[in-house]
């Protein structure tokens, strides 16, 4: 078998038998750890915000950084490790959530826990008005926002420039770390591997799976729908000339949503444009650097036949398409399961390329 295909399986719980179950049981009722975070703030090159969650091992040796809360630590340069060693420079992560998640989702948390007992540095970014405060203008955020993914990585590279960073994404963050990854090619070199996990490559058959049966229909896409649109009431009453709330409050579908707003608030000339520019399937042959991507082929999201084959990628990209796994889930063991496979997995890919 071709090394960059892995169909080995996640061994989800047999009382979970299907991607629905699996998807939910994830999100809702798996145990997760509790994280202490430290917040930094960017600022922008349009006035505007990005908050990042930092969970650093007390043990390293770290001095503070200019613009970090008193109580958090950061490395700098020339601070700590050799960075010339690859066995005593520090590994760094950092995570970029999903559609309208944080780093109080499942995932995040249970990746952040693992990898903060391996002493691992962890960065969970927030996008836009993701954060738990509203952005300061009429955008938000999308799902291939590459100028906001470069501002992030510009920023963790200037103030951790002693550590070996990877990167994961997350369902929509995913897409957007994957297209960004195509994008840049080898510029990226300075990044040991990145991840997407549970990526809705193609973004058009991903509405279109959302818009269909029973759970994608009263389930998923209302759960989004609810707090997005919550987001964007509050933000027209800040700008009434730039956002049509009428046409956005009566959106069915995502894709009703994104033609209303994400899309031309964002530059696109619909939902159709936007979904067809910004899906990562057509980057992965561009991608240069260790790349993995997981996507279970029972995904309630994301239907199977557009998941990605060997054609599709580069030499660099490992496609790892387990039979079972949910959205995002990927929960294991008894009940009442837990998240190791995924943060296992992660973990061998990022340490031995494989």
């Amino acid at each position: 078998m071709n090394t960059q295909l892995d169909l080995s399986a996640c061994p989800s719980p047999k009382w979970l038998p299907d991607g629905q179950s699996q998807t939910i049981f994830a999100s809702r009722f798996v145990p997760r750890p509790s994280i202490f975070y430290a917040r930094e703030r960017i600022i922008t090159t349009d006035n505007d915000f990005i908050d990042i969650d930092w969970n650093i091992p007390g043990q390293h040796p770290l001095v503070p950084a200019d613009n970090m809360p008193a109580t958090s630590t950061i490395y700098r340069k020339g601070q700590g490790t050799n960075p010339g060693s690859q066995t005593d420079t520090p590994p760094a992560l950092v995570l970029f959530h999903g559609l309208e998640g944080s780093s109080q989702s499942h995932y995040a948390r249970a990746i952040c826990h693992y990898f903060r007992q391996k002493n691992w540095v962890v960065a969970v970014v927030h996008f836009r008005g993701c954060s738990g405060e509203a952005n300061k203008l009429p955008r938000s955020y999308f799902s291939g926002d590459s100028a906001d993914i470069h501002t992030i990585f510009k920023h963790v590279r200037h103030h951790l420039p002693n550590v070996r960073w990877h990167a994961c994404g997350i369902s929509m963050g995913g897409n957007a770390l994957l297209k960004y990854t195509g994008e840049q090619q080898e510029s990226l070199s300075w990044l040991q591997a990145v991840a997407g996990i549970s990526v809705p490559l193609d973004l058009l058959a991903t509405g279109k799976q959302l818009e269909t049966g029973f759970f994608g229909r009263f389930v998923y896409t209302p759960h989004f729908l609810q707090t997005m649109k919550k987001k964007i009431r509050e933000k027209s009453r800040q700008f009434p000339n730039d956002i049509n709330i009428q046409k956005i409050l009566q959106a069915k579908t995502l894709f009703e949503f994104d033609d209303a707003y994400t899309a031309p608030i964002h530059g696109f000339k619909g939902a159709l444009d936007y979904w067809t520019r910004c899906s990562s399937k057509p980057f992965l042959k561009d991608i240069r650097i260790p790349a993995l991507v997981l996507n279970a082929r029972n995904d309630p999201f994301i239907p199977e036949n557009s998941l990605p084959g060997l054609r599709d990628i580069s030499a660099s990209v490992t496609l790892h398409l387990p039979k079972t796994g949910g959205h995002a889930g990927f929960s294991t063991g008894a009940f009442p399961s837990n998240f190791n496979w995924l943060t296992h997995r992660l973990e061998k890919f990022f340490c031995q390329g494989s």
